[in-house]
Formats: structure tokens, C-alpha cells, sequence
């Protein structure tokens, strides 16, 4: 007998479409799976085999064949072993094909017959409303996940005896109750806070630019003044994920088997911190599968590169493109896949090797072309597609004084950082744009109007810089950004001269 079940597969983040066919005769008991499954998917048969019987489904003995259509696209990984075994159920008698009519189905099954997490299931979830489905039945530790998915019937299920009795109609399975992002998002406050941060204060200020305008920055300073504690405080200043932004990065964790289960739609931006150590392919994507790097992992959120010149230079070379670009195309042999990286770089780096370069009290001993081969293992082109970048010098003693006073808390910056983000949100709806960093160089001229004074000084910084195209358009962004948050429609003078000085930092030409 002939039974098909319908099912989704991930390439890469994006879901399809796949067929789950089981052909049931008599005769020689035998398990054949086809259509390009992987080897995960082949051990299917154990784990279907096992589940039915210990779910006391036992089935007639006979010749069993699954096909996974689309025969011509690779299936990968633990998603099909219920959608195998109702189509097993319906293949041998045992349920009615009209039991499944419509619906989709997704699951890993236990031994035991319990579902486990499924991979993509936000993906999934978004794919069923797409293509009209009667329902989607997947695994309970997801249910959390698609939590805010409407318009379409969400059955969770905790183990292949209850999906079979919903089938069945012996035990009806309650459809998901939709709940609002904004009850979501009620996130818990970052561990770091900027109040906690003694002196730094320009530094502050490099960073709340960065935040408001979805900047690139460059921290340069010696061991122990705060660099990595400031980048950590990011999170607590960055504004709220929309609703749009939460569904594309809890779909890229979801597809990675990144979210732990029974974990919650993700609601607050990515901070991912690789050690210097990592390579290429861990960076922006790759290996045998093609699969997201750390720069899609950060997408809409901030990727910290600390000790800069001590990751690989062809490691750093590869970020180029995709921050520029704010995609990565990653291709291999067996795939091509195409996943977004529009992400804030954040990196922090040493004057020199030892450290102390240009600090007071003559510390640094490293001879001038020490320094210079230091420096030079960072890129120019990479630099260049860095906004701003800011000296973080040692912290003086009196701002560590128990009588200093208080410094200014994440929250508050955080208030300013969203009215600037408000701002930008209203000025360029409907253009696909959220940000400044995002702005290309033929919007400029339209949305970033500046006052007779700010031109002319930034001609002036043009042409004492000697500055090409990119890093005097990034001038001009990072100044917009600076009048944002100051509540001005118009770049001004002292937005300029600001956003200059942060590019022209003399330690990392």
C-alpha cells in the first residue's frame, strides 16, 4: 500500500519542501531509504523501528520503501523520523490516509518513541502558513520557539503515541495559542552595565554612536583599560530587535541547532565573541555543508573581535565582503548557500605587541618597526571599513576614587540610543534601510543634508587625509548618526569635526 506524508527540509536557513512516500508490500521483511538522505537520515529506520514498537504500534511485517522527494536534493538530518513512521502507520493499514491530509509533520523520535527538538522549526512554522497547511505537528521543546507564529495551527506534541491517538481522534492535541512579541520581549537586564565602567568617557561616547547608528568600531589601548568590558556592555545599550529582525535571527540560531530546548524565540541582539584562534570557516561559513559562520550568528546583532592583529590575516581578510556587503555567500562542492551578516563589528586591539605604545612612563620598549609590523597585521582595506576608532587610554586614579562621581548607567544611554534608532526608522521607511551604517552612497546626498560650514569641513578633511570614496562617505554617516543624537535634521559643524576625529585616529593609520 502507498502512503505520503508531508514534511520540510533546511538549505541552509531557508525550508522546502519534502515528500515522504513509503511503498508497503508483502514478502521479504526489508527497510530501503531513498532520495539523498544522509547518514542521519539513513538511521532513521532504527530509530522509527524501535519508537513503534516501544509506542505499541507494531506494525505487519513486510517490504518497506521510503523515498525523500525531491529525489534530487540532499536530505539532511534527524527531521524525518515521524513523518517515516505515520507514513509506515498509513502504509500498513493502521491509519487512514486522510488522517494526514494537508497536514506537515517534523520530528526526531527516541527509542522510546518521545520527540525531540527539531531543528529550523521557526522556519518550519513560517513555511506551513506559507503553503496553506492544515496544521504542523512538531516536537514539544519546540513549541516555545514558534511561540508567535499565527494563522496557522501549531500542534506540539511530545511523543509519537500522541500524535498517532490525534490522528486517530482517540486524544485531541490543543492547537498553540499565538503570543504577542511584545510579551516577549521583556528581556533580563545585560550582566554588564556602563555605570560600572570607570573614566573612558570618549570611549562611552565611540560606543553610544556605534549603537545608534549600526556602526563599525575600533578599540586601540594597553592591557587593562577596559576595552573588552566595554564591548561587553553593548548589549545593554543596543535598542530592541523588531519583530521582523527576532524572526531572522532565531531562525539562523534555529537551523544551526543553536537554541537549547524548549528555548524561547530570540528577542535580544547577538553578541558573539570568537577567540583569535578561530578560522575562516569558522568566521564567515563554510566546511563540507557549507554551514553559518560567527558573522551570521551576529547578524543584527555585534561581533567582537578582541586582540585584533593576533587572529590570521586571511581570516580577517575574508570579513570584508560580508560587511561590506552585509550577505556572505559561502560555496562548496556539495552546496551554495547565501546567509545574511548584516552585523556591528566591534574589535580591540594593543598599541603595539607589548602593549604600552604611547603611554606615559616610557613602559613600551618596542622598537619603531616592531610597531609598525604589529599594526600592519590588520589590513588597510579592512580598516577602511571600520567607521570610527577610538585610543582607550589607561584609567586615571582619581576616576577610580570612591568620591568620583557615579558614571552613567546603560539604561540611559540605551534611551538615547533608541530615540536616535526612532529617527532613522522614520526616515527611511519603505527604503529597506534601518540604520546609518546602511545608507549607500546614493541616498547620501538626498537624506544626510549639511550646513555650508560641515562641508566645508569635511572637504577640508578630504583633502588634508587624502581620503577615497569609502571613508569619506562613512565620514558623513557617522556625522548623521552624531546629529541624530542630538535631534537635529541637519549634519552640522561640531557633527563633522566629531565624526573626523574618530576616523582619523594617528594610532591606527
Amino acid at each position: 500500500m502507498f502512503a505520503r506524508v508531508m514534511s520540510y527540509g533546511l538549505d541552509g536557513v531557508e525550508p522546502f519542501e519534502v515528500t515522504v512516500e513509503v511503498n508497503y508490500t508483502g514478502g521479504v521483511p526489508s527497510f530501503d531509504l531513498v532520495g539523498l538522505p544522509d547518514t542521519a537520515v539513513k538511521e532513521s529506520k532504527d530509530r522509527v523501528r524501535s519508537a513503534l514498537a516501544n509506542s505499541g504500534l507494531r506494525l505487519t511485517p513486510g517490504r518497506v520503501t521510503v523515498n525523500l522527494g525531491p529525489a534530487s536534493v540532499r536530505k539532511c538530518g534527524s527531521l524525518y523520523d515521524l513523518p517515516i513512521a505515520l507514513a509506515m502507520m498509513v502504509g500498513s493499514g493502521q491509519m487512514e490516509p486522510e488522517a494526514v491530509n494537508g497536514m506537515m509533520f517534523v520530528g526526531e523520535l527516541a527509542l522510546d518513541g518521545t520527540l525531540r527538538q527539531a531543528p529550523g522549526a521557526l522556519s518550519g512554522a513560517l513555511f506551513a502558513r506559507e503553503r496553506l497547511a492544515a496544521a504542523l505537528v512538531l516536537p514539544a521543546d519546540n513549541a516555545r520557539e514558534v511561540a508567535c507564529v499565527d494563522r496557522v495551527p501549531l500542534l506540539a506534541a511530545s511523543s509519537l503515541r500522541q500524535v498517532v491517538d490525534h490522528l486517530t481522534s482517540r486524544a485531541r492535541i490543543e492547537p498553540l495559542v499565538p503570543v504577542p512579541y511584545e510579551s516577549l520581549r521583556a528581556a533580563a537586564p545585560s550582566a554588564h552595565d556602563l555605570r560600572h565602567v570607570r573614566g573612558q568617557y570618549e570611549a562611552k561616547r565611540a560606543l553610544e554612536i556605534m549603537a545608534a547608528g549600526g556602526h563599525n568600531l575600533l578599540m586601540i589601548g594597553p592591557p587593562g583599560s577596559g576595552k573588552t568590558m566595554l564591548a561587553r556592555c553593548l548589549p545593554g545599550i543596543l535598542p530592541d530587535m523588531s519583530f521582523e529582525e527576532a524572526l531572522e535571527v532565531t531562525r539562523i540560531h534555529s537551523a544551526a541547532g543553536e537554541l537549547r530546548a524548549g528555548g524561547a524565540m530570540l528577542t535580544e541582539r547577538p553578541f558573539r565573541a570568537p577567540h583569535h584562534s578561530a578560522s575562516a570557516v569558522s568566521l564567515v561559513g563554510g566546511g563540507r555543508d557549507a554551514s553559518p559562520g560567527e558573522i551570521t550568528f551576529a547578524h543584527h546583532g555585534v561581533l567582537f573581535l578582541d586582540e585584533l592583529p593576533e587572529y590570521s590575516s586571511h581570516a580577517l581578510e575574508t570579513l570584508r565582503q560580508p560587511l561590506e556587503d552585509g550577505f556572505v555567500s559561502v560555496t562548496r562542492a556539495r552546496a551554495h548557500r547565501v546567509y545574511p551578516s548584516r552585523v556591528m563589528l566591534a574589535a580591540a586591539m594593543n598599541p603595539c605587541k607589548c602593549g604600552y605604545h604611547g603611554e606615559e612612563g616610557g613602559r613600551c620598549k618596542c622598537p619603531p618597526g616592531d610597531v609598525q609590523r604589529y599594526r600592519a597585521r590588520v589590513s588597510g582595506p579592512l580598516l577602511n571599513r571600520i567607521d570610527m576608532r577610538v585610543r582607550v587610554g589607561a584609567v586615571h586614579v582619581e576616576d577610580l576614587s570612591s568620591a568620583a562621581p557615579p558614571a552613567e548607567s546603560s539604561e540611559a544611554v540605551r534611551q538615547r540610543v533608541q530615540a536616535a534608532r526612532d529617527r532613522q526608522r522614520k526616515r527611511y521607511a519603505g527604503s529597506g534601510i534601518f540604520t546609518n551604517a546602511q545608507l549607500d552612497s546614493s541616498m547620501i546626498g538626498k537624506l544626510c543634508p549639511m550646513s555650508a560650514d560641515a562641508d566645508e569641513l569635511l572637504l577640508a578633511a578630504a583633502a588634508r587625509y587624502s581620503l577615497t570614496p569609502r571613508p569619506y562617505f562613512r565620514i558623513i554617516k557617522v556625522s548623521r548618526t552624531i546629529a541624530d543624537l542630538a535631534g537635529s535634521d541637519l549634519i552640522g559643524e561640531e557633527h563633522v569635526a566629531e565624526a573626523v576625529r574618530y576616523r582619523m585616529l594617528d594610532e591606527a593609520r
